[in-house]
């Protein structure tokens, strides 16, 4: 594919030079087919580009190509567009914009020094019956200057509606004033590679179900929902009028918009944050931006003479998985808490896992860790994750140095990573596997997690690993010093080599290798964390939540009852309050459970004041936060973000019941084991499996529980080590005294 083909972009000199005029060039070509049978159209376009034949979009696909290294990797796509083409005179056409690969404005993330930056451009190949028929070249007609005046990923796209011909996709557009397009001779160095994930699309639209006029000629417009995505807007006005669209996850108490908590001043300082302009033409238009996406809840618009000229709504757009479980209970809190999950996951599922899609849209791995288990659980996304687990292997330096962001342009080796972040190199191959039963992508990075490996080892200072984040975004985190942090990385790091190891070991014995060597050093890590952390008395040393969750998550102990008692105390004496960051509270509802302790993390989950979900539904939340503040002042507060999701896993596993049983590998086998949580009367939640959708269901009658469990054909589903049959499965589990008050 692609053989002696080159990218081509306009015939105008690059600067690598901020500009406040950042132009989405369009490109055209006409050409002559004798005759259609099947016709393939492969493109990559850097930034992103949009491309039609004969006046019709290719596809409903956003943002292509997928964000990557683009000296490492270029991601192409493929499309079938036999029924676009025809006999005789054909056109095609390319739409560009600078996306990931030219953003010009300077940040902390340093996306401007990036060595690839260049033109948007793009590469192309039409095969017709079998044959090329037309590639990008220098016989393409450009022109830099479009329709949209400016456009930037992490700041906005501005549009005149006057400077546009819809004409021009199709045979009837004059182009005889276009230049000729310009080969690329210094492209970006990525391998081309078939992006085979699911793309980016529209799905939901919200209305407005709310309007506020906060000064003349501007309104604010509430959409109910926090999503990931941009303005539907339909306005008809004067001929040369401006209207400036700003998108805000927060309004003040007088309904303007807040962005002042995302700090947006020390991030952006040279450009608009999330904001949109349109020039009307005088004439009814519907638009929205093509080379940009925001994260918003509100939407404010400055320029408006009569309200009952303009119609908003918002787009909610994401990567196309869809969700692989449901789960629905009497607690209205969990619901809630679900639906912010799921809403704060599809928001951040942009060819990688993002941490927010306000401030940064940047692959966070430190989110991605604590969020992965939760991924796979809830969504068909093991393609996404694939994708980028390639964007992962690209990042990795020559000694296994890997960095806090990925894709990244060279900022994030220094600060951010560590093994909290750098895991999701183990933890991405390894949940694809247990939950789809594909051993490929964990096999494949065995020679990736030896390099890292051997990275750690020289990071070592007197045994241990003292870089990289520690429980990050706990309550007042922002306000502690050094001599705050009570839970050390080097603590965090020292246990979390201990899941390396056996993740290593599991990935050796699939491809054939010798395996006893990691369980080996598995075992030694366990020994040296006992050893160092756990006193005589069989309990931790780091008397907090998240140090004791961490020991007995992951079975690193020789006895548990004193951890368990500690854990307990623990949380008892923070009034059944977590005190957990993202470390922690990955894994503190599901240590409690294994110490039988299922009320207390049930108590924990639903807890008030803060830190608690019930505190961010209580003030407002559509969406997962990213700190435990509610202060608007805090630093950095996004409004939308996935890392403290596990709670969505953490509920289909225990009170639902569905769980893999003994991490049987693609659910081929499923235990139920629902815990009947006292302040829950009815449960219902379904799980599709490799082997088909489990469905769950029970209510409380008095003493007993109606448990209701639908069996695909084929499956081994236990409950209390019985099979299931095939079908639904109708079960009274009678209620005792010690289950409702969880102590057993």
């Amino acid at each position: 594919m692609f053989e002696g083909v080159s990218f081509i972009k306009p015939d105008i000199e690059f600067k690598r030079e901020f500009t406040k005029k950042n132009y989405a060039p369009m490109f055209r070509k006409k050409f002559i087919l004798s005759d259609v049978d099947e016709a393939k159209l492969s493109v990559c376009a850097i930034g992103f580009g949009y491309f039609y034949i004969n006046g019709k979009n290719v596809s409903d696909n956003l943002l292509c190509a997928p964000v990557s290294n683009y000296n490492k990797t270029l991601w192409y796509s493929t499309y079938d567009v036999t029924d676009l083409l025809k006999k005789g005179e054909n056109i095609i056409a390319a739409w560009c914009g600078n996306g990931w690969f030219n953003e010009d404005f300077s940040s902390s993330w340093s996306y401007d020094k990036a060595l690839w930056r260049d033109l948007p451009q793009f590469i192309l190949q039409l095969d017709v019956n079998g044959e090329t028929a037309i590639v990008s070249d220098d016989t393409w007609k450009c022109i830099p200057e479009s329709a949209i005046w400016f456009n930037a990923l992490r700041s906005g796209e501005y549009f005149d509606a006057n400077k546009f011909d819809a004409d021009w996709i199709t045979s009837k557009f004059d182009d005889s004033l276009w230049n000729n397009a310009v080969t690329n001779s210094t492209p970006p160095k990525g391998l081309l590679r078939l992006c085979e994930c699911e793309p980016i699309r529209e799905f939901e639209v919200f209305n407005s179900i709310r309007t506020t006029k906060v000064g003349e000629r501007k309104y604010v417009f509430d959409i109910g929902q926090n999503i990931s995505g941009y303005v539907r807007l339909t306005a008809c006005g004067k001929k040369g009028d401006l209207l400036t669209i700003r998108y805000s996850e927060e309004v003040y108490p007088d309904g303007n918009i807040n962005r002042d908590h995302l700090s947006i001043d020390t991030y952006y300082n040279e450009t608009e944050f999330q904001t949109d302009k349109l020039i009307l033409s005088g004439e009814k238009i519907t638009w929205s931006p093509r080379f940009t996406y925001h994260g918003f809840r509100y939407i404010e618009i400055e320029g408006i003479d009569d309200l009952a000229d303009v119609q908003v709504a918002g787009v909610f757009i994401h990567q196309a998985v869809g969700q692989r479980t449901t789960f629905k209970c009497s607690n209205e809190l969990l619901n809630n808490i679900f639906k912010c999950g799921i809403y704060s996951s599809w928001s951040n599922m942009f060819y990688s896992l993002t941490d927010c899609p306000t401030r940064e849209k940047l692959g966070w791995t430190n989110d991605a860790q604590a969020s992965m288990e939760q991924f796979l659980t809830d969504f068909r996304c093991e393609n996404v994750l694939e994708k980028w687990l390639q964007d992962v292997y690209d990042a990795m330096m020559s000694d296994g140095c890997l960095p806090g962001i990925i894709p990244t342009a060279g900022w994030g080796y220094d600060w951010g990573n560590g093994p909290v972040s750098d895991g999701v190199i183990f933890e991405i191959p390894y949940k694809i596997y247990l939950h789809t039963g594909n051993p490929l992508p964990l096999k494949k990075s065995f020679e990736y997690f030896k390099r890292y490996f051997d990275y750690l080892e020289k990071r070592k200072v007197n045994g241990l690993i003292d870089f990289g984040l520690n429980d990050w975004a706990r309550l007042n985190q922002e306000y502690e010093t050094e001599k705050d942090i009570v839970v050390p990385a080097e603590f965090i790091n020292a246990v979390l080599l201990c899941r390396f190891y056996k993740i290593t070991a599991l990935s050796a014995k699939l491809r054939g290798e010798d395996y006893a060597c990691y369980l080996d050093l598995e075992n030694e890590q366990k020994q040296f964390v006992i050893s160092a952390y756990i006193n005589e008395e069989g309990k931790c040393i780091i008397h907090k939540q998240t140090a004791v969750a961490l020991l007995i998550y992951y079975d690193i102990y020789n006895r548990l009852d004193p951890l368990k008692e500690q854990l307990k105390l623990l949380v008892e004496e923070n009034n059944f309050r977590h005190d957990c960051g993202m470390v922690g509270m990955r894994r503190i509802l599901h240590a409690l459970c294994k110490c039988g302790l299922n009320e207390y993390a049930y108590k924990v989950l639903t807890a008030d004041g803060r830190p608690s979900y019930r505190s961010w539904i209580e003030n407002g939340a559509t969406s997962l936060w990213e700190f435990w503040d509610e202060d608007s002042k805090v630093t950095s507060n996004s409004r939308n973000h996935h890392m403290y999701s596990d709670v969505l896993s953490w509920m289909v596993k225990n009170i639902a019941g569905i769980r893999q049983k003994d991490d049987s590998v693609g659910f081929v086998e499923t235990e139920i084991k629902p815990y009947f949580f006292e302040d829950i009367s009815y449960v219902q939640a379904t799980c599709e499996t490799v082997g088909g959708t489990i469905s769950v269901k029970w209510q409380k009658t008095c003493n007993t529980v109606a448990l209701t469990v639908n069996v695909p054909a084929e499956m081994k589903v236990y409950h209390d080590g019985k099979l299931l049959k095939t079908g639904e499965n109708k079960i009274v589990v009678e209620l005792k005294h010690a289950d409702v008050l969880g102590l057993i």
